[in-house]
């Protein structure tokens, strides 16, 4: 099934076409290297065949018939001519001299170049080997020709025709089994990747793809895909959780609020208590409608649709307006709120939503910090980076948990009777993410200072 899936994808079919465009390149240059090397080895047997047939040449213009014949004769007896051949010929083709007994019959051209095997078997040649000559016709009608035995020179060629044509073949069967082989890689890889995604959709979000351990490509995908996996499933607990805590915390004062109505309902009509019953009612409402609004709040702010409201604010103002609006809170609880830093500290962004986290920050350290305590608000610029933080001089919150308190409606142990619904830091994490800002916390034992450092200086 494997092989099946592998011939036929689409990784294949393009490892075919590389394939075959290389073998083509590959033949061709193949083609041009067997063309040059047997054209230079013809080239210098055909210098030497025409250097010995201008010599008998001149032979026959100084001395005529009889000083070519001479000539011929000694070449044949010279030893050192052994691989050459010569015939002349009458006009009625009675050999004069030579060392082949008749004339080729397959030669029929009057003069230039040709190839042929002779019709015998030359003294030292075991077969009949493959002669190339040149011919010439003389004025008396007398015919030459002159040349050499290739039959070296002709098997040379051969063994490299078999060795291109050899070498293209096995580049192919190679360059073949090489692209099944990675194909079918590829394809095992996304098959494994395949085989969990149904594995998850039948079972669940606790799969994940296996790893081979090579870093290669494929297993950077398997782990991008695998934290992928892993923030889906956060997500997805995140969302059961809020799930269970909107339930949990909406319980109560819906409970409440039937009890009350449901007292009303059956008890007599007093209308002072009938008013407190009201207010009381009221009051838990307006609690499930500030859950309710900052869900969506914080839903908004992670859609992004807020950006378009971005421009060039000052986080120094945006701070002294949140420090002025808590100041009469903090002064109830006995703690000191304070503003320090630059005047000026810009940054591109919604106003009202920096505002916002600013003003959740510094709610959460008065009504977390220690009585009578301290809060301070720093606005700087640190490498040209806006920076706002906001301090405390209360418990803190264990280092473990840092993570934690950015989840909706989480809280911590010795938080939870103080009023607030968890949202808050949820909110400001929203805030951040939607400006490119990072958030820091530190404990300053004691207290806890938080820092928001935004993506860049204003522009």
């Amino acid at each position: 099934m494997l092989l099946a899936k592998t011939l036929s994808s689409s990784t294949f079919k393009l490892a075919l076409i590389a394939i075959g465009t290389f073998g083509v390149i590959v033949s061709v240059i193949f083609s041009y290297v067997y063309l040059s090397t047997s054209s230079y080895v013809r080239s210098r047997s055909d210098r030497a065949i025409m250097t010995e047939y201008l010599n008998l040449q001149g032979a026959y213009e100084r001395s005529g018939r009889d000083g070519l014949i001479t000539l011929i004769q000694q070449r044949v007896a010279n030893k050192s001519f052994a691989d050459n051949v010569y015939i002349l010929v009458d006009p009625s083709l009675a050999i004069l001299a030579g060392n082949l007994k008749a004339w080729p019959s397959t030669v029929a051209a009057a003069r230039g170049w040709t190839e042929f095997r002779a019709p015998e078997t030359l003294p030292n040649a075991t077969n009949r080997p493959l002669l190339r000559a040149i011919l010439e016709t003389f004025p008396s009608g007398d015919r030459l020709l002159v040349g050499t035995d290739i039959s070296d020179l002709d098997r040379f060629a051969d063994q490299i025709k078999t060795a291109v044509i050899s070498i293209v073949a096995l580049i192919f069967v190679l360059a073949a089994v090489a692209s099944i082989l990675v194909t079918r890689r590829t394809v095992g890889r996304i098959e494994s990747i395949n085989a969990t995604s149904r594995a998850i959709m039948l079972s669940g979000l606790d799969k994940r793809i296996p790893l081979r351990g090579t870093h290669d490509e494929w297993d950077r995908v398997a782990e991008n895909l695998n934290l992928m996996l892993d923030r889906i499933e956060t997500l997805m607990g995140e969302v059961k959780q809020v799930s269970d805590n909107v339930a949990h915390d909406l319980r109560t004062p819906l409970t409440r609020m039937r009890g009350r109505l449901e007292k009303a309902y059956h008890g007599p009509r007093l209308s002072e208590d009938d008013q407190s019953l009201i207010g009381d009612t009221i009051a838990d409402l307006d609690v499930v409608l500030r859950i309710f609004s900052s869900l969506t709040r914080i839903a908004q702010i992670e859609t992004r649709a807020r950006k378009q409201a971005f421009r060039i604010v000052n986080l120094a103002e945006i701070a002294g307006e949140v420090v002025e609006l808590y100041d009469a809170a903090a002064e109830q609880d006995g703690t000191r709120l304070i503003v320090v830093g630059d005047p000026e500290v810009l940054v591109t962004g919604d106003r009202d939503l920096i505002f916002d986290a600013i003003a959740n920050l510094v709610d959460n350290a008065i009504k977390h910090g220690r009585a009578g305590g301290q809060v301070v608000v720093a606005n700087e610029n640190i490498d040209g980076r806006p920076v706002i933080s906001i301090a405390d001089d209360g418990p803190g919150i264990p280092a473990d948990q840092y993570e934690q308190v950015f989840k909706r409606f989480y809280r911590l142990e010795h938080s939870r009777y103080t009023p607030g619904n968890g949202l808050g830091l949820s909110l400001v994490a929203a805030v951040a993410r939607l400006h490119g800002a990072r958030i820091e916390m530190h404990d300053t034992s004691p207290g806890l200072k938080l820092t928001l450092w935004f993506s860049g200086p204003a522009g």
